[in-house]
């Protein structure tokens, strides 16, 4: 990237030493003593941020936008500032930020709600991903739903990257995960009837990696969680929930190797799953409740705490009028 390589690893090293100095203290009620907020509140009348990750490094949250298409950064005193804007950026839904690759991949899509940006050629079809550096500026601009005119719509939702560093994105609205290399070569990566939602419904959403070869891919529609093999994306499988509901499944967030932590926006709630059989089965071991205030996704702050976004896109959704003003990280407790 454009930035000193040596200045970003400096930065790094700092934050992975904050990271085990805490893990080292005590659990995550004992991190709360040493001043990570319970809840940053902040103020951006009709934001609607719907993806957030959290900067270690820069010691900020990251957040997107449906209604601006800008990203923002907040601190914990709320402060919102803007992180990086770009024409492209109609709507931007999900954000991964790639450490090790210096890098911001962030989902770009249509769905109506940014009047300055929507054309009609965009609208509702519009699927890519926009690449930023640590310093705001756009290294990359990558165009998926092209890959499949075919389908009446696309919509962008979410990013996971391997270890090698590929990434993978959900179509919410054509049954579609795309795949973009370290090239920035986009390929659709699966793509199955099976995977398809009724038409205005979200299907495909939150999506993670994992460390040991497969992706943990939420559907929304239909509540549930798909594991899908990178060496062989068509064998596919549902994870077995029996007994939990998922309805509305969004974010996803690998904790470790066995925990998964799945908000629920349309519950209003965040469950802690974990799974003995590498999520051929998973069991519900903690729920954090929120309200009804639409979680979406999940940031994991020095890799101990996960916070989760108030999005309130329901009342975007609703076209609520006034919109809403103020938003909010919340730190995860079970």
């Amino acid at each position: 990237m454009s930035y000193s390589t040596t200045s970003a690893l400096a930065r790094l090293g700092a934050a992975s030493g904050l990271a085990l100095l805490l893990a080292a203290c005590a659990d995550d009620k004992d991190v709360a003593t040493l001043g990570t907020p319970a809840q940053v509140n902040f103020t951006q009348a009709g934001l609607y941020p719907e993806g957030t990750q959290y900067d270690d490094a820069g010691g900020r949250f990251l957040v997107s936008s449906q209604t601006a298409g800008r990203i923002g950064q907040v601190k914990d005193d709320g402060t919102y500032s803007q992180f990086a804007d770009d024409a492209q950026l109609v709507s931007t839904i999900g954000l991964h930020l790639d450490v090790p690759r210096n890098r911001l991949l962030v989902a770009v899509s249509d769905p109506g709600y940014n009047p300055a940006r929507t054309t009609a050629a965009t609208l509702r079809k519009l699927a890519a991903v926009a690449i930023f550096n640590a310093t705001g500026a756009k290294t990359g601009y990558v165009p998926l739903g092209t890959l499949r005119p075919a389908y009446a719509a696309h919509f962008a939702n979410d990013i996971a990257v391997d270890a090698a560093g590929n990434a993978y994105v959900t179509d919410s609205f054509a049954p579609i995960i795309y795949k973009i290399d370290t090239q920035g070569t986009a390929s659709v990566f699966l793509e199955n009837s099976a995977l398809a939602a009724p038409s205005g419904s979200f299907g495909l959403n939150g999506i993670v990696a994992h460390p040991d070869g497969y992706l943990l891919v939420a559907k929304s529609d239909e509540g549930a969680l798909l594991k899908v093999p990178l060496t062989n994306p068509g064998g596919f499988t549902k994870v077995n929930t029996t007994g939990l509901t998922l309805s509305g499944d969004d974010g996803l967030q690998l904790i470790d190797n066995n925990t998964l932590l799945v908000v629920c926006n349309a519950q209003g709630q965040v469950y802690r799953l974990t799974s003995a059989d590498g999520f051929a089965n998973v069991n519900r071991t903690g729920s954090f409740a929120t309200g009804s205030v639409y979680p979406t996704t999940l940031a994991r702050r020095n890799g101990t705490e996960s916070y989760v976004l108030y999005s309130y896109l329901n009342a975007l959704q609703q076209m609520r009028n006034p919109a809403v003003a103020q938003f909010s990280l919340t730190k995860v407790g079970f």
